[in-house]
């Protein structure tokens, strides 16, 4: 498991985030965790950072920037609390608010990024995109 410290490192670049939806995903009523593994360099380590990185995405929806800042601190606060033993060295997360974020207890905050971050890396996580097999086909016309 990854030692965060007493700093999360965060993505920044547009690049990094586009990266991620493309990884493991974790849905849950306050929030959306999305993973990928770093790629290797040809020196054979990880560009940069060892650690864990983390990303934070509030959308306008969810309100004014006052609210979109609020909950944006909350998740920072849930995740330096839980990664230090739910992480793993080598991944960025980028982690989606939904409107639950704001008003769920901080120790439930908690108990779902724990449990989010352990199911994200079970290998029954969904990868990437919806998949469409589970969808009713296109309707035909005769």
């Amino acid at each position: 498991m990854a030692d965060v410290g007493g700093k999360l490192m965060i993505l920044k670049r547009r690049a990094e985030f586009l990266r991620c939806r493309a990884g493991l995903r974790w849905a849950s009523p306050g929030f959306v965790i999305e993973a990928k593994q770093r790629p290797i360099s040809a020196r054979g380590s990880q560009a940069g950072w060892v650690g864990p990185r983390f990303g934070f995405t509030v959308t306008k929806k969810l309100g004014n920037a006052v609210r979109r800042n609020r909950i944006r601190r909350r998740l920072k606060a849930v995740v330096k609390s839980v990664a230090p033993t739910t992480t793993l060295d080598g991944f960025d997360y980028v982690i989606i608010a939904r409107s639950g974020a704001e008003t769920f207890l901080f120790a439930t905050l908690e108990a779902e990024f724990a449990k989010a971050f352990g199911r994200v890396h079970q290998p029954g996580a969904q990868h990437g995109a919806k998949s469409r097999s589970n969808r009713a086909p296109p309707a035909t016309r005769a």
